[in-house]
Parts: structure tokens; C-alpha cells; sequence
């Protein structure tokens, strides 16, 4: 991705967690994805901890996506199996297209290092020109869920934006 500014994508990190809402515990999972977003040339402009509650959780995205008008929101929380984890609901109510290969790619990275990964219902989606994906609340989790789709997000949201060049330019073709 460039790190031209005229180019840069607009993003978030929106952290899911009761406690973390109330003061109770520190986010760690969200500034290590803000850190990796920025280092790869994404501005970061919006930050927030709320509870796992999913009217709250879908306040938050459309407000996000449609008043801030955002690129790319990253979740990070509420993609477990508690009775509490409402994360991938909330996205699933708010978004206009589902896009299962970056969920997949990332739960299939993540069970390269640990089988407890198949419990993660993280999805990811597009709400207009926005594209939401979630991520677990584990720090270790987080970072490795991000860095699986990383590098392939600026490609998406340039067409997520109506980019009209080729997908393949420059490839060689397939026989």
C-alpha cells in the first residue's frame, strides 16, 4: 500500500469488552491493531472501547461508516462462544455484503497456531464503501487474524471504491 497521503485508506479499531468498557481491564488488542494498521500505511482516526451489547456494537458501525464515513473498521472482541459475544450478529445486521474468504483466511491462519480457533465466528462485510471485519478480543489472536488479510485490504477497498483496474494486471495468465 502506498503511504502517499493523498491515498491513505481512513480506518478504525473498535474494541468489544464489558470489562474494558467499565474501566476494569486495559485494551491491549486494540492499539497493537492500530500499530499494525499505521505501520502499513492506514490513517487511523477512530478508536473506541464499548460494551458487548449489539445495539451498541451496530450504533457504533453505522455511525462509523456512514456519518464518518471510514474505508475499513477492524473489530476486535465479542467473536467467541460466550453467552455475551454479539460481535459478528451486530456486523451481519449492518452490513450489505458479506465477504467469507477474508473470515476464512483468517481463522485458517490463527489454527496454524492453535486449534481453539475454530471457535472464532469472526465475519467480515461491507456496509457501503465500508468494510467491516471482526477480529477476536485476544491480543495474540488479534495480530495474527490482521496480519493473515493484511496485505491484501488495499486491493479490496480500492474496489470496494470502484476501482476499475484489472485484478490481475501484471500477472501472468493462468493456463
Amino acid at each position: 500500500m502506498s503511504t502517499d497521503p493523498s491515498t491513505l485508506f481512513r480506518c478504525g479499531v473498535l474494541t468489544l469488552s464489558d470489562r474494558g468498557a467499565r474501566g476494569e481491564r486495559e485494551d491491549t488488542s486494540g492499539p497493537e491493531l492500530q500499530d499494525m494498521l499505521r505501520a502499513t500505511g492506514f490513517a487511523v482516526l477512530n478508536y473506541g472501547v464499548i460494551a458487548d451489547e449489539q445495539q451498541l456494537i451496530e450504533e457504533a458501525l453505522i455511525e462509523w461508516a456512514d456519518v464518518l464515513q471510514l474505508d475499513l473498521i477492524v473489530t476486535t472482541g465479542g467473536t467467541g462462544v460466550s453467552p455475551r459475544d454479539c460481535t459478528p450478529e451486530a456486523t451481519r445486521n449492518i452490513i450489505d455484503r458479506e465477504v467469507p474468504g477474508l473470515a476464512e483466511a483468517m481463522r485458517l491462519a490463527s489454527f496454524a497456531a492453535t486449534p481453539q480457533a475454530v471457535w472464532s465466528r469472526g465475519i467480515a462485510g461491507i456496509r457501503g464503501t465500508c468494510l467491516i471485519i471482526n477480529v477476536p478480543g485476544s491480543t495474540k489472536a488479534a495480530r495474527e487474524n490482521l496480519a493473515a488479510v493484511l496485505p491484501a485490504l488495499a486491493h479490496g477497498l480500492e474496489k470496494i471504491k470502484g476501482s476499475q483496474k484489472d485484478c490481475a494486471a501484471g500477472s501472468a495468465p493462468v493456463a
